[in-house]
């Protein structure tokens, strides 16, 4: 019987994908520990998370981006 996963939600899987240089590096635009500003700016995180120029410290593998991605399809848990 396989095993089934809790729903993605921010706390538990999104906010840890997001390092300290991270958060500091977009301060100046919304806090990526705040479930309200990633929620909010979703799209444009993912579109810049796509493309390679988000995070600052290198681009996220596949997976990590499956799971933003994910997230938001889910409706962006908390």
């Amino acid at each position: 019987m396989a095993a089934t996963r809790e729903p993605v939600s921010f706390e538990r899987d999104i906010k840890p994908l997001f390092s300290e240089g991270d958060r500091s590096a977009m301060t100046f635009a919304f806090d990526l520990w705040s479930y309200q500003d990633v929620a909010r700016e979703s799209s444009a995180i993912l579109a810049r998370l796509r493309d390679g120029s988000m995070p600052c410290d290198g681009a996220w593998p596949a997976d990590q981006i499956e799971l933003f991605e994910a997230w938001i399809a889910a409706g962006k848990p908390a």
